[in-house]
């Protein structure tokens, strides 16, 4: 299936692009540049312009009285609800369209090469391109975990414009390189398009985000533990077992039998479908030899990254979530034990805190206190000094909340 997208890379992009492409072996990059940066462009204007206004404008009361970081984290989490909604859409429906997916061999999956595919990939890294800066430039709000998401999601979704340096470069317009690179160690021999097919299959995973933004959003708009943010959270559990762990799992482990057929493979690859137009255009890129050891690794490498980190958050967002929904005890004692702090541990699963806190900007004077007691959501604020920061303590022996300083000095308030 050829690409889809009504408009065509222009002509001074690809230019611009080729060097780039002729440098890192991403030869048919240039074919996908302009929707890789339009992706890019349109999420960080959503980000910057759009979410800010019309947060403001549908939640005049909250959007605009949060502290900076928090907006912050909104826009962010407005623009992870947008592009999954649409990169998922464009994944599924060519997925559905394209007949000739079902039909492919291992060899077309691993050296294969779909313009549909490409389009998904070109989406999927202009995201993961515009979300690895916005984590390198604020990691010590979103932390290293999702840091090392962007970064291991960003080369598996390039890896698929990969391509093998070649004397016939007329396929994609490109000039020819002054000097090609070795060809007698497999170690550094750059590979045509690699696993182009599992472009939309691997962007799957993000059909649970929306699920995972909106118990970000409940948290924010005051809805802690109601109903919909309970609902929403089976929903999250689901879809994030579903889609991540069953769904991916089984499709890394094909990822990782085709690349090791192709590891294993000599002599030019053919498609199964040999007397098929659609496969011979399919297979238009592909050329002599084996998957280098290099690309195998760094390709699957990332692909375990991703797979643990999934398997990780999901264990801690089943805690969260029993946590925050536990029925008080029948006895009626709090939920936070004597002396014990409420906030706990933090989980955060791509960005998101699934416990619905915000670390308090130094600057910030307010401090915003969530706990639970007899089974109701307690929140209050409280004055503490420009360079002070605190965490509250339920302690129901005594009857009153501590609120620790960090300069160590201690304040009481009756309850």
């Amino acid at each position: 299936m050829r690409d889809p997208f009504p408009i065509p890379p222009p002509a001074f992009l690809t230019s611009l692009t080729n060097p780039i492409a002729n440098a890192f072996s991403l030869s048919t990059l240039p074919l996908h540049i302009h929707e890789l940066l339009l992706a890019t462009l349109t999420y960080q204007l959503i980000c910057v312009v759009f979410a800010p206004l019309l947060s403001t404008y549908f939640f005049p009361r909250i959007y605009p009285t949060l502290p900076r970081r928090t907006r912050l984290n909104w826009d962010v989490h407005v623009v992870s609800m947008v592009q999954s909604i649409v990169v998922n859409g464009l994944a599924l429906w060519v997925m559905w369209v394209d007949e000739e997916r079902g039909s492919m061999g291992w060899e077309e999956r691993v050296w294969g090469y779909d313009g549909a595919g490409g389009m998904i990939q070109g989406f999927a890294a202009g995201y993961f391109l515009w979300d690895l800066l916005v984590c390198v430039r604020w990691v010590g709000v979103f932390g290293w975990g999702m840091l090392a998401h962007a970064v291991a999601a960003l080369v598996v979704f390039s890896l698929g414009f990969v391509s093998r340096y070649s004397e016939d470069l007329s396929l994609l317009n490109l000039p020819t390189p002054e000097q090609s690179p070795p060809t007698s160690s497999p170690l550094f021999l750059p590979q045509r398009p690699f696993v182009n097919f599992y472009g939309p299959t691997f962007i799957l995973y993000e059909l649970s985000s929306p699920f995972l933004n909106m118990h970000w959003f409940f948290d924010k708009l005051h809805m802690t533990g109601s109903r919909a943010q309970w609902y929403n959270g089976i929903l999250l559990l689901a879809s994030f077992f579903s889609c991540r762990l069953l769904w991916g799992t089984y499709q890394s482990l094909r990822v990782y039998q085709d690349v090791w057929a192709g590891l294993h493979h000599a002599g030019f690859p053919t498609s199964e479908r040999a007397d098929d137009e659609a496969a011979a255009d399919v297979m238009k890129f592909a050329k002599e030899g084996s998957v280098p050891v290099w690309l195998a690794c760094t390709y699957l490498g990332s692909n375990v990254v991703l797979n643990t980190l999934n398997f990780y958050w999901f264990g801690k967002m089943i805690e969260t979530v029993k946590r925050r929904f536990r029925p008080p005890p029948a006895e009626g004692g709090t939920r936070a034990a004597a002396g014990q702090h409420v906030s706990g541990g933090v989980v955060i699963v791509e960005g998101t805190e699934m416990d619905g806190r915000e670390d308090e900007e130094d600057e910030k004077t307010e401090v915003e206190v969530e706990a639970a007691a007899d089974g109701e959501l307690l929140r209050q604020s409280g004055g503490i000094g420009d360079d002070e920061k605190g965490s509250v303590i339920i302690d129901p022996t005594r009857g009153t909340q501590v609120i620790e300083v960090h300069k160590t000095e201690v304040r009481k308030r009756k309850t």
